[in-house]
């Protein structure tokens, strides 16, 4: 039960693009809510009949509340889609999934408190951890966004609730009166340019997670980068309560489930956001103590002859890894897919973290020539059948105590999506450590 009458938005017209895991999410959640819906994919428009659903190309927006387009779909850059093209020339806004989750929490007379995570990397466990920290100390909490379950798929909350929305640059460039009693800003660097034109435009897009702020609310931000630096001391001059995120600066925290610098600055994000909205140092402790990790980010799924197999398979960009290879004084490092823009240029101060590279994917010679440039043994294997096997063997005539998934490339050449790539680095594993050698596998409903 989402908890939302059925007549919340009785009366409202919205226009729904695209019917992926997200958009059908949104459809079914509006027509719960009592509005009337017309919804088109090009690809796919398979719904079920529903006396408000219109299911049909989407030539007339007139009258509509609304266009609620999938976080893919460009509305601006690089190209906008026809429909984007035709609600702005018919006046009609575009929106997130999340901006009217917002608007039917306060509409349905709850005062919930909003949490907003963003960032260029570690926003899903940071995400994660907060609602964690929430759910472990008691407080009613749901979370999702960008991580996992669609925004307005969410379940109405009581006043002492918690949503904690993990936020995409598409999702942040779509908000309109969504109002976080706290957003952090973690860290920004070179992504989805196409769509925002340069780092300027994306920096812009990820900086509308503190619209709305005011005194009453805190905004946490990452002091690693000179963007976000800039933003820091622009929301600050509204008056916007700001803590500055060093990570140098943090308390390191020991907990197997969250290694490495940037996860101290995951944790002390998380921290001050749970300070300000009502828990105690010591239920704090109590969650972090007890985080069981984020699957496929530096998520160990198993351990064999001495040998941790590392699944770090979020990490689709080069500075992603770059966390992961930080995390550990010397890997076999598995790494390839399809490379973003620049390569993996920006890992040297990390190579010599890697004691070899087994490469796989579309774009391996791509990273080969980078790695083979500054002395890094490479081995082309290709696949990721051929590429564990390969490394943990070497690991084991090395004595290095690890095997790292951490591809610095995105996954769409030889996977579905990032999690189908990270299953199946442990599925490999668990055949490892079945052929006959000591070890143990670890899924994560074991680690939980």
């Amino acid at each position: 039960m989402s908890g939302f009458s059925p007549t919340l938005l009785a009366g409202e017209r919205y226009a729904v693009c695209g019917l992926g895991r997200n958009g059908t999410a949104v459809v079914r959640a509006l027509l719960d809510m009592g509005a009337q819906v017309q919804a088109w994919d090009d690809r796919n428009a398979d719904l079920p009949a529903h006396p408000n659903l219109t299911v049909a190309p989407l030539t007339d927006l007139s009258g509509m509340t609304a266009l609620i387009l999938s976080p893919g779909i460009p509305h601006l850059l690089p190209k906008a889609h026809p429909v984007a093209e035709l609600a702005r020339a018919q006046n009609v806004q575009i929106l997130s999934d999340a901006e009217i989750l917002y608007r039917a929490v306060r509409k349905s007379g709850s005062k919930a408190a909003f949490i907003a995570v963003t960032g260029t990397n570690g926003k899903s466990t940071t995400t994660a951890l907060i609602a964690h920290l929430f759910t472990v100390a008691g407080r009613p909490c749901a979370a999702g966004g960008n991580l996992g379950t669609a925004s307005l798929a969410l379940p109405l909350l009581p006043d002492d609730g918690v949503y904690v929305i993990e936020m995409s640059s598409y999702m942040l460039e779509r908000l309109d009166r969504f109002h976080a009693s706290a957003a952090c800003l973690l860290n920004l660097t070179p992504d989805h340019l196409d769509r925002h034109g340069d780092m300027a435009g994306y920096a812009a897009a990820k900086a509308h997670v503190f619209d709305n702020m005011g005194p009453d609310d805190l905004a946490v931000i990452g002091m690693d980068d000179d963007w976000c630096r800039s933003i820091a001391t622009q929301v600050a001059l509204r008056g916007v309560q700001v803590v500055e995120l060093d990570a140098d600066a943090l308390p390191p925290f020991e907990g197997p489930a969250l290694p490495g610098r940037h996860n101290a600055q995951n944790v002390g994000a998380t921290w001050a956001i749970a300070r300000h909205l009502g828990l105690a140092d010591d239920q704090i402790c109590t969650g972090l103590k007890s985080f069981p990790g984020l699957e496929h980010r530096l998520q160990k799924v198993a351990e064999c002859d001495g040998v941790s197999f590392i699944n770090d398979s979020k990490a689709t960009n080069a500075e992603a890894a770059s966390k992961a290879l930080a995390s550990y004084d010397r890997v076999m490092w598995i790494a390839g897919g399809v490379a973003k823009a620049g390569g993996i240029e920006n890992l040297t101060p990390f190579f010599d973290h890697i004691a070899e590279a087994f490469l796989i994917g579309q774009d391996a010679d791509v990273l080969a020539g980078t790695l083979a440039a500054h002395g890094v043994p490479v081995h082309q294997c290709g696949t990721l059948e051929k590429a564990v096997p390969t490394a943990f063997s070497a690991a084991l005539r090395a004595t290095i105590p690890v095997v790292l998934l951490s591809p610095a490339c995105a996954s769409f050449d030889q996977f579905r999506s990032f999690e189908d790539r990270g299953s199946h680095f442990l599925q490999i594993c668990d055949n490892i450590v079945k052929s006959g050698h000591s070890g143990t596998t670890l899924t994560q409903k074991q680690e939980d």
